[in-house]
């Protein structure tokens, strides 16, 4: 029994919404609040489906069976009616300039004065790399979270759960600027807070105090097996215990012999702060003999790489060392840190605010709220000296 006009205006609403049928899939739906919506129902590749064809009586009987008879042809063409939609609605979106990938650059060029240079270009480059090639394309207004998160997903795939939540707070600040320009009334990217997952927490390979006898053994034993510019960064990463990106881009013109100090820059600190790092006897040695190591090199790194004096020496070559000495998953590069911190604790002890301090971590204690960091300078220097004579007597020779 087909519909009539007077029947659809008669329609009242229930408790419960309720469907009354046309023919050909076409119904009207009455919504408990009153709402008379027109809905097709069809068959794609066995499935059911649902396609929304407006609201009556803004469209009215004649016209919903008009779009019906419109979305019976696209289907006789073995193409999805839904589909066919959203595929009309992007060419729209890209001639409105209302696509996803439209807007964020308009966003990224109003904030690019605000940002540094290297902040811009990591930001398009995530976006280019993780976003436009899925979503670019879309409306924006027709994203939903379910959109957002799949290609949020993809990216947690490859392993790189932070750059995955970084995306994810990029692409709010986008919808905000899309809903704050009038081109956008939901941001879907804060509802996939805690959706994705977190990296996993990794804890580096460290020998323990016990064991450090064993290694200072295996590098005096093992001279040959090793190029001096790797022994002599492995024994700069154990008596000043820095990180490894720290010590493998250790210039010349940061190191002070006169004050017997190591300023790192701030480019190349994790805290994005410069750092001091005082020097031990024990490590101002091993600096001129790289010194000397590398003198005819005229090359601005203290541990150039082999093959290109350009480039500091690659992130790897101390770890491939200590496997190459029999320490495979028992001690790394950035193991000298843990290693340093708990020894120096326990049997030098030392207060965990200098410790912490000396790693260029947060202080930790109750000074940490009442002194500076560099307040600590000559606690430190005596620390430093105190550890590299404490390697010494465990076999160490620098």
């Amino acid at each position: 029994m087909k519909l009539t006009k007077t029947e659809c205006d008669r329609l009242k609403p229930k408790e419960k919404a309720y469907k009354k049928f046309d023919g050909g899939g076409l119904y009207i739906e009455v919504t408990p609040k009153g709402a008379k919506l027109w809905r097709l129902k069809y068959y794609f590749q066995g499935k059911e489906k649902r396609l929304s064809l407006g609201r009556y009586p803004v469209v009215t009987l004649n016209e919903a069976r008009q779009k019906r008879d419109e979305a019976k042809q696209v289907l006789d063409q073995d193409i999805d009616p839904s589909f066919a939609r959203l595929r009309r609605r992007h060419k729209a979106a890209i001639k409105a300039n209302t696509t996803f990938e439209s807007i964020a650059r308009e966003w990224h060029e109003k904030q690019d004065e605000r940002w540094g240079q290297k902040r811009s270009k990591v930001v398009m480059r995530r976006l280019e790399k993780n976003i436009f090639p899925c979503l670019g394309n879309f409306p924006i207004t027709e994203i939903k979270a379910t959109h957002l998160l799949h290609a949020l997903q993809r990216i947690e795939d490859r392993g790189a759960y932070y750059t995955a939540k970084s995306v994810r707070q990029i692409c709010g600040q986008i919808f905000r600027y899309a809903i704050q320009t009038d081109r956008c009334e939901h941001n879907p990217a804060p509802l996939l807070h805690g959706a994705l997952k977190s990296r996993p927490v990794e804890h580096y390979a460290a020998i323990e105090a016990s064991e450090l006898p064993e290694l200072t053994a295996s590098l005096n034993q093992n001279k040959a097996r090793l190029f001096e510019r790797t022994r002599n960064a492995i024994a700069l990463s154990m008596l000043t215990f820095c990180r490894p990106g720290e010590i493998r881009q250790a210039q010349w013109t940061d190191i002070d012999f006169d004050e017997q100090a190591w300023v790192i820059p701030a480019k190349f600190m994790k805290s994005g702060k410069s750092h001091v790092v005082p020097l031990s006897t024990q490590a101002l040695n091993v600096l001129d003999k790289q010194r000397q190591e590398t003198a005819h090199l005229n090359t601005p790194w203290v541990f150039p790489a082999r093959n290109n004096i350009k480039k500091p020496m690659s992130d790897a070559t101390v770890n491939l060392a200590l496997k190459k000495l029999g320490f495979h998953n028992r001690m790394t590069a950035h193991g000298f840190r843990a290693l340093a911190r708990t020894t120096i604790r326990e049997k030098l002890n030392y207060y965990p605010d200098v410790i912490e301090a000396q790693l260029a971590h947060k202080p930790i204690g109750p000074l940490g709220s009442a002194y500076d960091r560099a307040q600590f300078l000559d606690k430190r220097k005596d620390m430093m000296q105190d550890w590299a004579d404490f390697l010494e007597r465990n076999g160490a020779i620098f």
